[in-house]
């Protein structure tokens, strides 16, 4: 019998969850040795009912469980049960870890890892700071962990890779339902110089419900949280509180004190989380990294702009400033075209140098200040 069909039928026991199933294991020590156990044994374990036992016993390898298992093969997806050797071990710690883990990519070396999760519609402001800081932690050898989602999540996946540093994915759909469609060549990069990773099946939709299951992974993955734009009822305060129920630090990083996207930052300051100014502030408390050489809140040496720019992106940076700066006045220092700035400036942007502001300006980011002259 293959290895994998024993957990995939104990995952498809109705009424047994994660939580149940792990609380079984314990006790039984593989699904082989649950599915063997008396009806007596079973029973005196807590949380199973004879309606549960009946269920336990009904469930049958279908040619839909067979045909799941190989069709992730030739899809070059990796299923692995909690006790795959690979299998995360800090996520094998929490109290409800998922009986399988769909993984495309590379799945070791995932630790140490941080959490960063926002805002979906972020700001200039979040979508840079997360680039950056993302930056900054994998240049320390920090996994980065997110969701794949719009907006923050994006971003620091982005400056994961951008660091040349190792992402890990975690999806609240199955991995041959990619969400959001956009982020598919962004799924492609991440499977190259890291994983993704979800517990559902592989065409499993993205279903509201599923997100707050996915939150507990992408928590569970990890020594630390930090949320880096939210507001109050935003879905990564749930990232937040999961990490807390899981013995896990919280960082939040402040944000404009008028903006609503910044009230769940604040609350969880407030509560207690660790106000984050740079990667120093997560480095120090979880006693994990090695500090950037440039020191803390720098993407890059600071005694140059980043070696990577092109000649067209160095000379507008050369005219950039920490002080916004109007497109027009861009374009009368550059002498470019007001095409070709936007489309260096939308370069630069996403290599973290710059950022824009309301009103179509352009700023060096804070880090930079004193950098290019």
């Amino acid at each position: 019998m293959d290895r994998l069909i024993p957990w995939m039928l104990l995952k498809e026991v109705p009424g047994i969850g994660c939580l149940l199933a792990k609380r079984l294991l314990e006790r039984f020590g593989s699904p082989e040795g649950i599915f063997a156990a008396t009806d007596r044994e079973l029973l005196a374990v807590e949380g199973i009912s004879s309606k549960l036992l009946e269920s336990l016993r009904r469930v049958r390898v279908t040619d839909v469980l067979r045909r799941e298992i190989d069709r992730a093969r030739k899809l070059e997806i990796r299923l692995m049960p909690l006790s795959d050797p690979d299998y995360p071990a800090l996520l094998r710690e929490i109290p409800d870890p998922p009986l399988i883990l769909y993984c495309k990519g590379n799945p070791k070396n995932l630790a140490p890892a941080v959490a960063v999760v926002g805002s979906r519609n972020a700001t200039s402001y979040g979508v840079t700071t997360t680039r950056s800081m993302a930056v900054d932690l994998v240049r320390c050898g920090v996994v980065i962990v997110s969701g794949l989602a719009r907006g923050i999540d994006t971003a620091a996946h982005e400056g994961a890779l951008m660091g040349g540093g190792r992402t890990a994915a975690v999806l609240g759909s199955g991995l041959e339902r990619i969400y959001p469609a956009e982020n598919r060549r962004l799924f492609d990069r991440i499977v190259e110089q890291g994983c993704v990773l979800s517990e559902f099946c592989l065409d499993a939709e993205p279903d509201a419900f599923h997100f707050p299951m996915r939150n507990r992974i992408i928590s569970g993955l990890c020594l630390g949280t930090l949320v880096v734009e939210a507001s109050k009822h935003s879905g990564s305060l749930i990232t937040a509180r999961l990490a807390l129920e899981q013995n896990r630090e919280v960082f939040a990083v402040p944000g404009n004190i008028h903006s609503f996207k910044s009230t769940g930052t604040h609350t969880l300051i407030k509560s207690g989380a660790k106000l984050v100014e740079h990667v120093g502030d997560i480095l120090e408390e979880l006693r994990i990294g090695v500090p950037p050489a440039s020191g803390y809140g720098a993407a890059w040496p600071i005694d140059g702009p980043p070696a990577d720019l092109d000649p067209e992106e160095a000379h507008v940076a050369a005219h950039l400033s920490v002080y916004p700066m109007v497109m027009d006045e861009l374009v009368r220092r550059t002498k470019l075209s007001a095409g070709k700035l936007a489309a260096v400036l939308m370069r630069l942007e996403l290599k973290g140098v710059c950022r824009k502001v309301p009103g179509n300006q352009y700023a060096l980011c804070p880090s930079e200040q004193g950098t290019i002259s």
